[in-house]
C-alpha cells in the first residue's frame, strides 16, 4: 500500500465516524422533537382485550363469515377473498404496466448517455437538439421527482374527488410515482453502463437513438428488469391498501371486517396477502434469475 493511501485512511475513518455520529444524532433529535417513549408502546387497559381478540385471529382464521347473519345469495367467505386477491393482483398488474411506459419514456429523455458523452464532442452535433436537450433534460428531471415525492395514496384522494371511485383511478394513482420511479432508476442505470458499446456504434455513425436502442438498452436492461420486478411486489401491496379508500381489493374488505370486529376475517384476508406477494416474490426472482443469467 502506498504513502497517499496509507495517509487516506484517517481520513475516510473519520468521515465514516463522523457520518454514523450524524445518523444517530439526527435519530436522539426526531426521538426528542417527537416526544416518543416505548410506554407509548403499552396498550392501555381498553385496548389490551381488542389486541387480544385480534392475535387469537391470527391462530384461527375465518373459513366462514363470523356474522350470526349472512344476507341470502352472498358468496362465501373463501370465494370474496380469491376474489379480491384477483382484482388486487390486476389493479397492480394494470398500475405498473403504465407505470413501465412511463419509467421508458421519461427515463429515456432523463439520461444523458445517449446525447452527452464526457470528453468527447456531442453525438447530436451543434444543432438545435443539442442546445435543447439541456434544457429538457432539467425539466424532465424535475417532472420526475414530482412524479415520485407524491405518495400513491395522496394521489388516489385527489383522483378519487377529481374522478370518483373509479377503477381508472387507482390505476393512475399507481402509475405516476412508480412511473417516476421507474424513470429515476432507469435513467441512472443507463448513464451508469458501460459505454464502449455506445461509443462504437457512434464511431460507425449510429444516431442517438439507434445507439440507446442498440448500444445502452442491452447493457442495462438486465437491472432494469430487476428493479421492475420489485416495484411489482411494491405496486401488489399498494394496490391492496387502496382498498381503504373504496377500491375492491383486499384492503377493503380487510377494513370492513375491522370495523365489524371480525378479526378472524381480517387474519384470513392478512394471509391471503402474504400468500400472494410470496407468490408474486417467488415469480419474480425467477424470473430475475433467468434474465440476469441469459
Amino acid at each position: 500500500m502506498s504513502a497517499e493511501a496509507l495517509a487516506a485512511l484517517p481520513t475516510r475513518a473519520n468521515r465514516r465516524a463522523r457520518l454514523i455520529f450524524g445518523i444517530f444524532l439526527a435519530a436522539l433529535l426526531s426521538w426528542l422533537a417527537l416526544d416518543l417513549s416505548l410506554a407509548d408502546a403499552i396498550p392501555r387497559e381498553s385496548g389490551a382485550g381488542i389486541l387480544s381478540l385480534f392475535v387469537e385471529g391470527a391462530l384461527s382464521p375465518a373459513m366462514s363469515y363470523e356474522a350470526a347473519e349472512v344476507p341470502a345469495g352472498t358468496p362465501p367467505l373463501l370465494s370474496k377473498v380469491l376474489e379480491a386477491v384477483w382484482t388486487t393482483l390486476l389493479f397492480a398488474v394494470a398500475g405498473m404496466s403504465l407505470a413501465v411506459v412511463l419509467g421508458l419514456f421519461f427515463g429515456f429523455l432523463g439520461a444523458t448517455s445517449w446525447w452527452k458523452d464526457d470528453g468527447a464532442d456531442s453525438p447530436l452535433g451543434q444543432g438545435l437538439l443539442s442546445r435543447a436537450m439541456p434544457v429538457i433534460y432539467g425539466v424532465v428531471r424535475v417532472w420526475i421527482a414530482l412524479m415520485r415525492s407524491v405518495h400513491e395514496l395522496l394521489w388516489a384522494i385527489l383522483f378519487l374527488v377529481a374522478f370518483g371511485l373509479n377503477n381508472f383511478s387507482a390505476v393512475i394513482a399507481i402509475a405516476i410515482p412508480y412511473g417516476g420511479t421507474l424513470a429515476k432508476v432507469f435513467s441512472e442505470m443507463l448513464d451508469e453502463c458501460p459505454r464502449e458499446s455506445a461509443r462504437s456504434l457512434r464511431a460507425i455513425g449510429a444516431g442517438p437513438l439507434q445507439v440507446f436502442l442498440w448500444g445502452l438498452l442491452p447493457r442495462a436492461f438486465a437491472d432494469m428488469s430487476a428493479y421492475a420486478f420489485y416495484r411489482f411486489e411494491c405496486a401488489v401491496r399498494s394496490s391492496a391498501v387502496l382498498g381503504f379508500f373504496g377500491y375492491p381489493t383486499i384492503g377493503y374488505y380487510l377494513r370492513l371486517s375491522a370495523e365489524n370486529l371480525h378479526y378472524r376475517e381480517v387474519w384470513t384476508y392478512l394471509y391471503a396477502l402474504i400468500a400472494l406477494v410470496l407468490i408474486v416474490e417467488l415469480w419474480s426472482s425467477k424470473l430475475r434469475e433467468r434474465i440476469v443469467i441469459r
